[in-house]
């Protein structure tokens, strides 16, 4: 008789796959990876995938459009510096919790029109928090510790005594805030919270029928989004642009991110992901390919300008076409190569044939 297999020690292809990419990240990335990569592509790909993250949780999954993102962005940023220079000794990561507490809060009150507001309304709601955020922050110097230029150096990434410095300290301070928000989030939207708010997104009539708390469950999605887009403007000022400044966190940011979404997938935590690669490495393929076809003329005026187009240009495609994203053909690829695997692996499903492999030997 088969010894049954406890589920715990089931290895599904999800989790594999999961478990993979974080040793490539940890393990691989750091040895092979150089000082361009981890500056110019993984630490922002990493900061714009936690900010699509919480913009997801808001859009995709809650259905609450905003258009304020880079406004929560600045928040974050400008609290976390403020704490770290104005309360001695206070630990770095307590000061991303409280930077991020913080952009929740702002998030919560520019929230409160959602509860009589919906669609284009309320994203023209939300952009007010974008202009007001950048006016405060420039307004008032205090934020920028009273300086004339209103740009200042990001402290250093510390973590129990430990400095993140270079290139490799920082991507890894980021990955490692990336990858626990990350599973914090996965866990959100399979419990109740998560469930409440697809159920607002699909019909809100429908939800408060059923007793969902429609108002409630709207702020939450505000203050947990602004929390982890707060927290994402931490990693883009300190550990990407090493500055703290509010021409980081423009309008052309807060479309950025909502791009991100849109192209990725909305309500798919692996599309922001994947939103943020394409955002992230499509202006450098643009610049090389400009380059190599068209030499000088292709400047960055040039470069700016195109990459616009082929954005805008994607976005109607993706709208029309797959209104999923970049998520959904990545799963349409695997059901075309999942009935190919299984043949390779002698008929079986690739959950069938982990559970043999963990099978004693000898037993029938």
């Amino acid at each position: 008789m088969a010894t049954p297999v406890r589920n715990t020690l089931l290895v599904t292809p999800e989790r594999l796959g999961v478990l993979l990419l974080l040793i490539v990240a940890y393990g691989v990335i750091p040895v092979i990876g150089t000082g361009y990569l981890f500056d110019a592509i993984l630490t922002p790909f990493l900061a714009l995938s936690l900010a699509a993250v919480g913009l997801n949780i808001l859009t995709g999954y809650a259905g609450q459009v905003s258009l304020g993102s880079a406004a929560f962005l600045a928040v974050g940023a400008f609290a976390a510096f403020n704490f770290n220079l104005r309360v001695p000794g206070l630990p770095f990561v307590v000061s991303i919790v409280l930077a991020g507490l913080t952009a929740a809060a702002i998030g919560i009150v520019f929230g409160l029109p959602s509860l009589r507001l919906r669609g284009f309304y309320l994203a023209v709601s939300t952009l007010a928090a974008q202009f007001f955020v950048q006016w405060a922050l420039t307004k008032f110097s205090w934020f920028s510790n009273d300086n004339p230029s209103g740009v200042i150096d990001a402290p250093p990434l510390t973590l129990a005594g430990f400095a993140f410095t270079g290139p490799i300290g920082r991507y890894l301070f980021s990955l490692t805030i990336v990858v626990v928000i990350t599973f914090a989030v996965t866990r959100l939207i399979r419990s109740q919270t998560g469930r409440n708010f697809v159920a607002v997104r699909d019909h809100e009539t429908a939800a408060r029928v059923i007793g969902v708390p429609v108002l409630g469950t709207k702020l939450v999605a505000f203050g947990i989004s602004s929390f982890i887009i707060g927290v994402a403007g931490v990693l883009w000022a300190f550990a990407y642009l090493r500055t703290v400044e509010t021409g980081g966190f423009n309008i052309d940011r807060s479309f950025q991110i909502l791009f991100i979404i849109i192209i990725g997938g909305l309500a798919s935590l692996r599309g922001a992901f994947l939103g943020a690669a394409f955002i992230v490495v499509f202006p450098l393929i643009l610049s090389r390919t400009g380059a190599a076809l068209f030499g000088g003329v292709f400047d960055s005026g040039v470069l700016e300008m195109s990459q616009r187009i082929g954005i805008g240009a994607l976005i109607i495609l993706f709208l029309i076409l797959e209104p999923r994203g970049l998520s959904a053909l990545v799963d349409r690829v695997w059901d075309w190569v999942r009935p190919r695997r299984a043949a390779a692996l002698g008929g079986a499903t690739p959950r069938s044939f982990f559970i043999r492999k963990l099978q004693p030997k000898g037993r029938t």
